[in-house]
């Protein structure tokens, strides 16, 4: 059963921001994927609710580049290009180097242990071919290197790009290929931190992070 199909109502929450929240994650994990048409009517029979949070909630997701709406057609989620691809992973890469840089001055010694761990839970997972497992843990990875680099306007600035990052990262883990080169760049980046190697610790993080755009834009070609 699906997320759509098991709405979490909260009574501390507005239905439209419930609604809103669970048609990103299904845009967010390939539930629904681009291309594929909103349907006001049907999604609200399938979550629960009235179509009036189903249509405010897609007005949200079109300001935030989710959706888009087409002539004729109505509500679609939007495509992921080769262009929003390169705009965004240029931008995390520079972000991604300029934060392991700032966590390798500052991380101490059970701080690496842990990159250690979230990793070798990561290559652990990759046998199994569970994506959202996989996700989960190369997110888990790179938040914890964003909290350890201490910068508010950092972690401010790569928060604005969760949502289309999460996309990308979806799309680029769904490739059982990947998940090998995924683990060796991150324990490449442990080395560098764990070595003190400020300047090779950012290099391998924008390697990490442009080996994606390569390889995702290749996807999308």
């Amino acid at each position: 059963m699906s997320g759509l199909d098991t709405l979490h109502i909260s009574e501390y929450q507005p239905l439209r921001d419930v609604v809103f929240h669970a048609l990103r994650e299904a845009i967010i994990t390939g539930e629904l994927k681009p291309g594929d048409r909103l349907m006001e009517t049907s999604l609200a029979e399938r979550m629960g609710v009235s179509r009036t949070p189903v249509r405010e909630a897609i007005r949200k997701l079109e300001l935030e580049g989710f959706v888009v709406m087409l002539p004729r057609k109505g509500a679609q989620v939007a495509q992921i290009t080769r262009k929003d691809i390169g705009d965004v992973l240029e931008i995390r890469a520079v972000l991604e180097g300029l934060g392991v840089e700032l966590a390798a001055k500052k991380m101490q010694a059970e701080d690496i242990e842990e990159l250690k761990r979230i990793n070798g839970e990561f290559a652990s997972a990759i046998p199994t071919g569970d994506v959202a497992k996989l996700v989960e843990l190369d997110t888990r990875f790179h938040d914890f290197i964003f909290t350890k680099a201490d910068n508010e306007r950092l972690q401010q600035i790569i928060g604005s790009l969760v949502e289309q990052v999460s996309r990308f990262r979806v799309t680029y883990l769904r490739k059982p290929t990947y998940h090998d080169a995924i683990a060796k760049e991150h324990e490449a980046i442990i080395r560098a931190i764990e070595g003190r190697d400020l300047e090779g610790a950012r290099r391998c993080a924008v390697e990490h992070i442009r080996n994606q755009q390569e390889k995702l834009s290749a996807v999308e070609e």
